[in-house]
């Protein structure tokens, strides 16, 4: 259950003494190949870190030999000292490794505003290094958590049209912060199948446009998103790109679920589903009206099926649809029928964790699913007492 499934990849997690907790917080994964092919996707916030900022450029020719994460300080918005220390971050990695430094992806997740303590990133290198194993993927999901209460990872194994297995693996944080517009939190995924950079670059942005984009829950997009698939080619298996994006699809999909499962306070884990729309556009903005709603998502939280709530937040969006032929559901239960009065929503049970809302727009064929979750008094006293 790990990014070390796969063929090919050792990983670890240490303890480098950035947070206060002690706990462990720099985590490496490294690709020993044969093939060392990368593609990745990260924030679309204008205001990105300087990991993101070097990251893009390493990936750019679809080549990655190494990740280096640390939690505990996100080093965003920390100016040419921040790039610098990102620099050396890479240095310092590529030094242990025997690599490249334009080879290494850094990711770093925590606090905004403040430099890295980078004597302790520098000696978390040196650590990890040493601590890389074939069954470390585990310890690097560990040390890759902030606000998370627990670690989340997935594995994948499929068939090729030869017969020869592959496997794909992920891990991933987030706890809040958590709407992506393009990639989302920081996520590592690897495989032992051996896809070229252009494949892995095609499959890894549909992946994620099914799923960590329709992952949301607060509506507050990260300066530090980070997705990056590394594939080693290890199994010798070579799937076409059908099947490899259905099992990258499916590893990515229980990864956002996690994320969402995990959500700072959340005590309902909601999905929207809008169908009948006219385009799959139309679907996914009326779901994410939906999910951005705090009065709809205070009402999940109070165990209230208020449907008005529902109703005007697809009012907002400029769908295709008729106010008079909207319903809607929560848990299967219709309490909006053509825009008005529907079934009893005392019938409507929102004791159990799980809450399914179905929009129907009676408008076409198209249809899209975004996860959220409840807006809770433990959400905003962690936000409140906790820099994050």
């Amino acid at each position: 259950m790990s990014i070390t499934a796969p063929q090919g990849f050792r990983a670890a997690g240490v303890t480098a003494g950035l947070k206060a907790s002690g706990k462990p917080d720099v985590a490496l994964v490294v690709n020993d190949g044969p093939s060392k092919a990368a593609a990745a996707v990260f924030t679309s916030n204008r205001v990105a870190a300087a990991p993101v900022h070097w990251s893009r450029e390493v990936v750019k020719d679809g080549r990655v030999d190494a990740v280096i994460l640390n939690s505990g300080g996100a080093n965003a918005c920390t100016g040419p000292q921040g790039f610098q220390n990102t620099h050396t971050t890479a240095e310092k990695t590529a030094e242990a490794l025997g690599v490249s430094a334009t080879d290494v992806v850094v990711c770093s997740t925590g606090l905004i505003g403040e430099q890295l303590p980078m004597e302790k990133i520098l000696a978390g290198i040196g650590s990890a290094t040493a601590a890389l194993a074939a069954d470390g993927g585990p310890a690097a999901a560990t040390a890759i958590m902030t606000t998370d209460s627990v670690s989340k990872q997935a594995v994948f194994t499929g068939t090729a049209a030869d017969g020869t297995q592959f496997t794909i693996g992920g891990m991933a944080k987030g706890a809040g912060m958590l709407a992506p517009g393009l990639a989302t939190m920081l996520v590592v995924l690897t495989t032992d199948a051996d896809v070229p950079p252009d494949v892995l670059d095609a499959e890894l942005r549909n992946a994620t446009r099914l799923t960590f984009d329709r992952a949301d829950s607060d509506g507050c997009m990260s300066t530090n998103d980070t997705v990056v698939l590394l594939a080693s080619g290890a199994s010798g298996a070579a799937p076409s790109a059908a099947d490899f994006g259905a099992g990258l699809t499916q590893v990515c999909a229980e990864l956002a679920r996690k994320l969402i499962g995990d959500a700072e306070g959340a005590s309902h884990d909601i999905a929207i589903r809008t169908f009948n729309a006219a385009s799959e556009r139309d679907a996914e903005i009326v779901s994410r009206a939906v999910a951005r709603s705090n009065l709809f998502k205070t009402a999940i939280f109070g165990k209230d099926p208020n449907w008005g709530r529902v109703l005007s937040a697809v009012g907002t969006t400029d769908a295709a649809f008729e106010p008079d032929q909207l319903n809607v559901s929560m848990n299967g239960v219709q309490i909006c029928r053509n825009g008005s009065i529907g079934d009893d929503r005392n019938l409507v049970d929102l004791e159990p964790r799980e809450v399914l809302v179905e929009i129907d727009l009676q408008a076409g064929a198209a249809e899209a699913t975004i996860l959220t979750n409840d807006l809770t008094h433990d959400y905003v006293h962690e936000n409140s007492a906790y820099s994050s």
